[in-house]
């Protein structure tokens, strides 16, 4: 993330915790936005073009999503006057304001165990994965497909989220998708998540005192999602940001084989 972009997407957050009355509808159409701005290189490259001024750059983009409630005009006003570092990272900035948006409007603590819950079931399932992570295929049906999906099993937070990733991966697996999901809707509520891999299952008591270490450590809140995988024998692999602690015996076996073949 380059630094014009760091500071565009603090001008956005600042201006959505500005922002009265959020609501689900706001966070979808600005999803919605973010997804026609990926299939548009022509307004995305204009709007985060730094020789173009910002309130020319703000009409056009009230005039490309006139549709839009109040709200979510004003928030892409914003983006749209700031300066990005590229185009791409415009369409994740309105992405990102677009999942925050979701996130204080409902129970963030719902949509990031949903989160998880579906990341696990999707990783679990070969088929499910390839079905939604699949570059072929029609973007729309996926998503008509999540929402068939957690019709009745997820709240419209997550299933609105999760609709919008699978049709807009721009390149990510959706494992990446979800997790970076989780990420943002943590971020928002304050908190911080810790991605626990582990051969075995962790109880409850082991889940707590973790937390509580890592809060500690980080200062904040921190929520444990545990991704059980064999394959690292034993030990656990902690990952928090872009923060990693192995301690898995597969990775001291890793080592060693480097150690010796050395």
């Amino acid at each position: 993330m380059g630094s014009a972009t760091r500071s565009a997407l603090a001008t956005a957050k600042a201006a959505l915790d500005a922002e009265k009355g959020t609501t689900l509808a706001t966070g979808e159409e600005l999803l919605a936005a973010a997804r026609a701005l990926a299939g548009s290189p022509q307004l995305r490259a204009v709007l985060a073009d730094p020789a173009i001024p910002g309130a020319e750059k703000s009409k056009l983009i009230s005039a490309a999503f006139a549709r839009v409630g109040a709200g979510a005009g004003r928030l892409l006003a914003v983006v749209a006057e700031s300066r990005w570092s590229s185009s791409d990272e415009l369409v994740a900035g309105v992405e990102e304001l677009g999942i925050r948006a979701i996130a204080g409007a409902d129970a963030a603590d719902s949509i990031e165990q949903e989160l998880f819950s579906v990341g696990r079931v999707i990783g679990s399932d070969a088929e499910l994965e390839l079905a939604l992570g699949s570059k072929l295929g029609d973007p729309a049906a996926k998503g008509r497909l999540v929402e068939k999906l957690l019709a009745g099993k997820a709240s419209p937070a997550t299933t609105a989220i999760l609709a919008h990733l699978v049709q807009s991966p721009r390149g990510r697996r959706i494992g990446e998708l979800i997790s970076l999901a989780a990420r943002i809707v943590s971020d928002t509520a304050g908190r911080l998540v810790a991605t626990v891999t582990t051969a075995v299952a962790l109880s409850d008591a082991q889940v707590k005192r973790l937390g509580a270490a890592l809060a500690a450590q980080y200062g904040r809140e921190v929520l444990i999602d545990v991704v059980l995988d064999p394959a690292v024998l034993g030990g656990i692999r902690v990952q928090v940001g872009d923060e990693v602690v192995d301690g898995t015996v597969s990775s001291r076996l890793s080592d060693l084989r480097l150690q010796l073949a050395g």
